[in-house]
């Protein structure tokens, strides 16, 4: 093959190149194309995720009240559950920017659906008031969530007292949080929610089960 031919062949694709390049820019103006919005997550995701984002913010501020000069084993169980925590609440945050929704959930636990309109466990835990009102408003819907008087306690407490506390409220708070997450995994089919739901059952539950270890070292059992 000639250099002049090579030449001309080389230009004949180019030009092929360039009018499949125009053609795939023009079909929308010329062929009128159904649009398909893609769902970044479906309302049970979105549901999940606000009220779990919310029940983890209250786990930092219980680890944020517990004083500093505890048993090095609880601090470090403390500091466990902040960081691991606190990265989990960074994930959800960031899920719902994504889906360009608030944070907050206006109609908190309503993603359960009938389990939590109709006398499950969740139902229950919210039609016992508290002894005082919780942190947050949405809280009372949320099981495990401690009052705004359990944290002023936690925050007055100190020494064995401070463990103790803070052992049950977080133990309580955990079988909340992996009873939430364990309707999630059930409601969901697939996806990153579902298998983030997973992980909390599996990282909470081992917590769970550390920290009632550490109550019978001290004594004393579970809130009821």
């Amino acid at each position: 093959m000639t250099k002049a031919t090579w030449i001309r062949f080389a230009a004949l694709g180019a030009a092929a190149l360039l009018f499949l390049a125009l053609g795939a820019a023009l079909r929308p103006l010329v062929i009128d194309e159904p649009q398909v919005a893609t769902t970044v997550l479906n309302d049970t995701e979105i549901g999940f995720i606000q009220d779990m984002a919310g029940h983890h913010q209250q786990a930092l501020m219980m680890v944020q009240r517990l004083d500093p000069g505890v048993d090095p084993g609880v601090a470090r169980l403390a500091e466990q559950i902040g960081d691991a925590q606190r990265i989990e609440v960074g994930t959800l945050m960031g899920w719902l920017r994504l889906a360009g929704v608030t944070a907050a959930n206006p109609v908190p636990m309503a993603w359960m659906g009938a389990d939590h309109e109709t006398g499950g466990a969740h139902a229950r835990h919210a039609a016992s008031p508290p002894a005082s009102p919780p942190a947050d408003p949405s809280a009372a819907l949320m099981p495990g969530m401690a009052t705004t008087a359990e944290l002023d306690a936690l925050a007055a407490a100190r020494g064995r007292d401070a463990e103790t506390l803070f052992l049950q409220l977080m133990q309580r708070h955990h079988l909340g949080g992996i009873a939430m997450a364990q309707a999630a995994d059930h409601l969901l089919d697939d996806g990153p929610v579902k298998q983030t739901a997973r992980s909390m059952i599996l990282e909470q539950g081992s917590e769970t089960g550390l920290m009632t270890a550490l109550l019978e070292q001290r004594g004393a059992g579970p809130l009821g």
